[in-house]
């Protein structure tokens, strides 16, 4: 039997070993540890080294709930339904989507938790729970250029392979770079569609265009409801991690953009339309591009104006990159994108992260108040400097940084896009090469955007059944001769 056609076994393999090493290494974070409140006599000596870990505020997790469970809609409803576009492969579209972010969510724990280890343990609550969501979402993400041409097998190989470089990646850039990047539009978008069509390029095929690429008037309402749970709950996705005012800001301007972005959408689409018309896939994707191309910035003083262009800008180059962009890749560069990932991940995530240089090149303690510190950690006075002792006294949880400028966090920034592009793009084409080794098999061009190879589908057959009964009751229909004859009804 074929790899390709093993995914079940291959999936219940992984299953065992998440839980064998579950059980090795996984533990609740102190603050949902009832041992941990109060500490009993007898705890181990690993409990009470935990102690230092405990929140002063048990109910902390009832704050960060609600924003978790909106970017679980997000995943697991928003990025399946969007791709249900495609009129023969909706149970594929939410199905796989389903079963790749259940598989990426475990496997982001564990890689995320061998990084940051504590006394061998890795320890788990709703902030490490976000944080495998946001690498299931550039994993996601990555499907989405490759919809409809893969296998689940593959998918499964693309995961486990993705989640590991997407940590190694952002470590290097938050924390020996000291990038800030709230809405992960750099670690997540813009590394999520390079990754894809780095992919794409190494798994080119001529004949991925068919006619069961399109859409139908049906297909597209399906998707036009994986474009509202994400609009909607965009916010959440840029704010979740931030603190206090940060994620108020965050939540502000996310809005803004996403508002200013849509309108600009609606009228750019009519107005590169020869007949001024909209065109559905700009409104299902391109009006989401305001979240991306404001997430790097989103937690930072950009105003609201400041917000508004990012918003007009991302809509802006998403509706171009559809129109013009994505038919160049194909035809120049084979590089075939299912959903355009390219033009709402890759372009605004590339914006996102410019405008992130430019705002931390500009941000002064004038602007941000001591707090600047808070939000960039690296420009915080270094150890033992007369002013980290004057901002301690206003900040008691300061922690000393390098004494960064804000025109080295500016390169600190860019420099972080730069790697952020080079290791998905340098990722994408390994993995496209260890895809297209033959016990991976391709699909074939008369499955390619299909669900009937991997799914039951029950009602087409019901429907084939009734419709061979109707051809025969067609057949057996005795012909009306009254015309031949010369009379009438």
């Amino acid at each position: 039997m074929k790899l390709s056609h093993m995914h079940g076994y291959i999936a219940a393999l992984l299953q065992v070993i998440f839980f064998i090493l579950f059980c090795i290494f996984a533990r609740y974070h102190p603050d949902a540890d009832a041992r941990q409140h109060p500490l009993p006599q007898n705890a181990t000596k690993t409990e009470t080294q935990m102690v230092k870990y405990k929140s002063d505020d048990v109910w902390a997790h009832t704050k960060s709930y609600p924003m978790f469970q909106d970017v679980q809609v997000m995943i697991f409803a928003g990025i399946g339904f969007l791709m249900t576009y495609l009129k023969r492969y909706g149970f594929s579209a939410v199905g796989l989507n389903f079963m790749v972010a259940a598989l990426s969510v475990q496997w982001a724990i564990l890689v995320n938790g061998f990084f940051h280890l504590k006394y061998g343990t890795i320890f788990i609550d709703l902030t490490s729970l976000l944080g495998a969501e946001f690498t299931a979402a550039t994993v996601l993400i990555s499907f989405g250029v490759l919809l409809g041409k893969t296998t689940p097998t593959q998918l499964i190989i693309m995961t486990i392979i993705e989640v590991p470089l997407f940590v190694v990646n952002e470590i290097i850039g938050r924390t020996y770079f000291g990038a800030v990047d709230m809405g992960d539009s750099m670690f997540v978008h813009t590394f999520a569609a390079y990754y894809g069509l780095a992919l794409s390029l190494m798994l080119y095929r001529p004949d991925a265009s068919t006619k069961k690429e399109g859409s139908s008037y049906v297909s597209d309402i399906f998707a036009m409801i994986g474009t509202l749970f994400l609009w909607v709950y965009w916010p959440s996705f840029n704010g979740a991690a931030a603190p206090g005012d940060d994620q108020h800001r965050a939540i502000i301007n996310t809005y803004i953009s996403l508002i200013a972005c849509c309108f600009s959408c609606f009228a750019l689409s009519s107005l590169i339309h020869k007949d001024k018309k909209f065109d559905m896939v700009h409104v299902q994707n391109s009006t989401l591009a305001g979240g991306v191309a404001v997430g790097t910035v989103a937690d930072l003083m950009i105003h609201p104006w400041g917000a508004l262009l990012i918003g007009i800008l991302g809509g802006t180059i998403s509706v171009l990159g559809y129109t013009y962009v994505s038919p160049f890749l194909a035809s120049r560069f084979r590089i075939h994108d299912s959903c355009g990932v390219h033009n709402l991940h890759g372009m605004p995530g590339i914006l996102a992260g410019i405008i992130g240089c430019v705002a931390a090149a500009l941000a002064t303690e004038a602007t941000y108040g001591p707090s600047l510190y808070e939000i960039f950690p690296a420009r915080a006075p270094p150890e033992g400097s007369p002013d980290l002792e004057r901002l301690q006294q206003l900040l008691p949880d300061l922690q000393a940084g390098s004494g960064r400028t804000a025109a080295s966090q500016a390169g600190s920034q860019i420099i972080t896009l730069g790697i952020t592009i080079v290791i998905s793009i340098a990722g994408g084409l390994v993995t496209g090469l260890i895809l297209r080794l033959k016990p991976f098999a391709a699909l074939k061009t008369d499955e390619l955007y299909e669900d009937s190879k991997y799914w039951v589908l029950e009602e087409n057959e019901e429907e084939e059944e009734y419709e061979e009964v109707r051809l025969k009751s067609i057949v057996n229909i005795p012909m009306d001769t009254s015309a031949e004859n010369g009379t009438s009804k």
